[in-house]
């Protein structure tokens, strides 16, 4: 997993699931808590603050206390460069 710095967007995170990759916020929406200092494995991200978890694919909360889905993006890959749909 990578953290992303793009200003002036929030935080995104980056995983790498098998080959494939997928984007989502950085931030848990449980409590404020940068999701990239935490446990990653498969395609589950754990938040370091209270281990809440969630699927990078779906952003879908997987684990309480977190209950509100993640932000996820569109992904393509141009060569080596990941290209992220961001909406206006």
């Amino acid at each position: 997993m990578l953290a992303l710095t793009v200003d002036p967007l929030p935080p995104l995170a980056a995983f790498n699931v098998a080959g494939e990759v997928f984007v989502t916020s950085n931030i848990c929406t449980h409590n404020i808590a940068m999701l990239t200092d935490g446990y990653f494995e498969g395609n589950i991200v754990e938040c370091p603050m209270h281990g809440g978890c969630f699927n990078v694919k779906t952003g879908e909360a997987t684990e309480f206390p977190c209950e509100e889905p993640l932000k996820t993006y569109p992904v393509a890959i141009d060569g080596e460069d990941v290209l992220v749909e961001i909406e206006d």
